[in-house]
């Protein structure tokens, strides 16, 4: 029983630790006018960004990524009207996994979606890029509506806005269409959304509170 609370009391202390390292070093607001947001869109998109220093991704590099990711996500009348990067100090979940992802999200809340730059992926099979919707986050609630991009990812800004597309939809399927956004594989040719494909986005991400309509 003495030792069962040890253990108990030493798991707890240690993650208390590991908490206490995260730290917010920074924060940058871009309007949707930075991003070039069309001003004729249908729905409204805010998404929060959170930078790991040390990851090796930079503010200008998020921005560049985000510029051509809202330029995506244009073509289903969704404009990217704000996003704030948040610059972390989190030496301990410089690459994603799971457990380490959990323990973010929990030491620092961030309004959703969200995506996160990290540095590399503990996963296997790697990913460069990891999208979590509603769908695929039942063991791990505190994930939902968040997107994670390692330094490495090829073609970033088609990639984010690949798998912001998946958490909007709240879908993990893949196209087989030619040229679509939502092709296995991310490329700077594979960038277009069918009719079918921005209703949905617009819907699902609209009823589950990850879009604002105009009006």
């Amino acid at each position: 029983m003495i030792r069962l609370a040890f253990t108990a009391c030493a798991a707890l202390l240690a993650c208390g630790a590991a908490l206490s390292q995260v730290t917010l070093v920074g924060r940058q607001n871009f309007s949707g006018a930075e991003l070039g947001a069309p001003a004729a869109a249908m729905f409204r998109l805010h998404l929060t960004l959170v930078r790991l220093e040390g990851s090796g991704w930079t503010g200008a590099r998020a921005l560049a990524v985000l510029r051509e990711t809202a330029g995506i996500l244009a073509q289903c009348g969704v404009a990217v009207e704000r996003a704030e990067l948040q610059s972390l100090s989190a030496p301990n979940h410089l690459d994603f996994s799971t457990p380490a992802a959990r323990e973010l999200a929990r030491a620092h809340p961030v309004a959703r979606p969200a995506v996160y730059l990290v540095r590399d992926t503990k996963s296997r099979p790697a990913f460069d890029a990891e999208a979590i919707g509603r769908g695929n986050s039942a063991t791990r609630p505190e994930l939902a509506d968040t997107v994670w991009m390692t330094a490495a990812t090829r073609d970033p800004g088609v990639a984010l806005a690949h798998e912001l597309a998946h958490v909007l939809m709240d879908s993990g399927e893949h196209s087989e269409e030619e040229g679509n956004l939502m092709g296995e594989e991310t490329s700077p040719r594979n960038v277009s959304l069918s009719a079918a494909q921005c209703a949905r986005l617009r819907e699902t991400g609209g009823r589950n509170g990850l879009l604002e309509k105009n009006r």
